[in-house]
């Protein structure tokens, strides 16, 4: 998106949110509590399909390449399925989700921004500013819609009913498999994909491998291959740092991105088109002096 001259994303105050922080305590402690109780081989199955396939077509399909890069042109009936899995996430309704994705984008590319615009704490400090609490700035940039995305009476109604539309996949997994159905492939999962988020934002922005550098920028994403199936291609963050539009996130040979695997196989099929890619990749850099091989990990000890 342009740069906007308007607007400050330095000067802001986080303060608490209760009703985000109730909704991940709640699934928490649901999938703490009632998943124990109720554990089985097939409800714990069943979490881990689910939560694939929630982030695969929901978060990096339906939310980051095609709600908030346009990255890919689909039919809109899959669009909107896309997108729904997308809420399925359990983070924000769509648009919410966008104007938060829109705000970091703009602050990180800026020579500065918040701490919390750019994961800018301490480890535990960030998990609670950013699982628990909400960014106020004072004067907050104007974010633009030329999509018109505000006015789709579709994603609006979504944007509502976010929080139903995740409890009421509670009923036929209750009719699959009762509680413990519920348990797991509800709260379990919700919870995983919200903590999951916040951690590879963190990871992705304080360690890892920084082949391409953006001048000026206050944050610069990072690569993280370890973490590239797990996440569906999300975590070559540089990759997409550098070229934010492209659908492809796994850009060089061995750069594994399933969402890009899916997208082709949509492509072929017709039910995808349009496909962003970057033109000419800039060749991966050689370390800067203060990475070493082992930076992906040895920095959070």
């Amino acid at each position: 998106m342009p740069e906007l001259p308007q607007g400050d994303v330095l000067t802001g105050c986080v303060r608490y949110a209760p009703v985000k922080s109730f909704w991940l305590a709640s699934v928490a402690l649901g999938a703490a509590v009632g998943g124990a109780l109720t554990f089985s081989a097939a409800a714990f199955a069943l979490f881990v399909g689910l939560t694939l396939l929630t982030l695969l077509l929901g978060h990096t399909l339906g939310s980051h390449r095609k709600l908030i890069h346009d990255s890919f042109a689909c039919p809109r009936w899959l669009e909107i399925a896309l997108v729904w899995w997308g809420v399925q996430v359990g983070l924000a309704g769509p648009l919410g989700l966008k104007r938060q994705h829109d705000l970091r984008d703009l602050a990180q590319r800026r020579p500065d921004c918040h701490p919390y615009l750019r994961h800018g704490q301490s480890f535990w400090k960030d998990a609670w500013w950013q699982l628990h609490c909400e960014l106020t700035l004072d004067d907050p940039p104007p974010l633009p819609d030329p999509r018109g995305l505000e006015r789709d009476a579709l994603l609006r109604w979504l944007e509502r009913t976010w929080m139903l539309q995740v409890l009421l996949t509670a009923w036929p997994l209750w009719a699959l498999g009762g509680w413990g159905f519920v348990w797991w492939g509800v709260c379990a999962r919700v919870a995983a994909c919200v903590t999951g988020h916040w951690l590879i934002g963190y990871l992705a922005h304080n360690h890892g491998r920084l082949p391409v550098r953006l001048p000026g920028a206050a944050v610069q994403g990072r690569n993280l291959p370890w973490l590239s199936l797990v996440t569906m291609g999300e975590s070559w963050h540089n990759n997409h740092h550098a070229h934010p539009g492209s659908a492809r996130l796994g850009m060089r040979p061995g750069e594994w991105d399933p969402g890009w695997w899916l997208l082709r196989g949509l492509s072929s099929c017709g039910l995808a088109w349009h496909l962003q890619r970057p033109g000419l990749h800039p060749e991966p850099a050689a370390p800067s002096p203060e990475e070493t091989p082992g930076d992906d990990m040895a920095s959070l000890a």
